[in-house]
């Protein structure tokens, strides 16, 4: 339940300073690190830490111990940690560069996605043509 919590206060912090492309992956049976990451894209460096200092401030909130906050200097990528939930702020091209949604999704899921992605391409008409 407070994970929940947790979860949402992130994902509001995010969406209040127009996060994109935010991800929420449960990475409970992958890692002992953290259960959840949540994964969301920025347009500049500036937006970046807004949203890093948004989300912690939320967490905080909301209960969360901050444990460390990293890459507030470069600002392309920023990390909070508040144990339970790790959040990353990302600009698009450090986000495509890194693919943490390939590295942190269970094997299962990434050959569901990729299958989906392959029908997907073929029902559009970009699939292999008989002869």
């Amino acid at each position: 339940m407070r994970l929940n919590k947790l979860q949402k206060a992130a994902v509001a912090a995010l969406e209040e300073i127009k996060g994109q492309d935010i991800l929420v992956l449960d990475v409970r049976k992958l890692t002992s690190m953290c259960d959840s990451m949540i994964i969301a894209s920025a347009q500049s460096t500036r937006q970046v830490k807004a949203l890093a200092d948004n989300v912690r401030d939320r967490l905080r909130e909301a209960g969360a111990s901050i444990i460390g906050v990293e890459g507030e200097q470069s600002s392309e990528w920023v990390l909070v940690d508040c144990g339970d939930i790790v959040v990353h702020v990302m600009q698009p091209a450090v986000r495509a560069h890194y693919k943490l949604e390939e590295l942190w999704t269970p094997p299962l899921a990434r050959r569901r996605a990729a299958a989906a992605a392959t029908a997907h391409a073929q029902d559009e008409g970009g699939g292999a043509m008989a002869a």
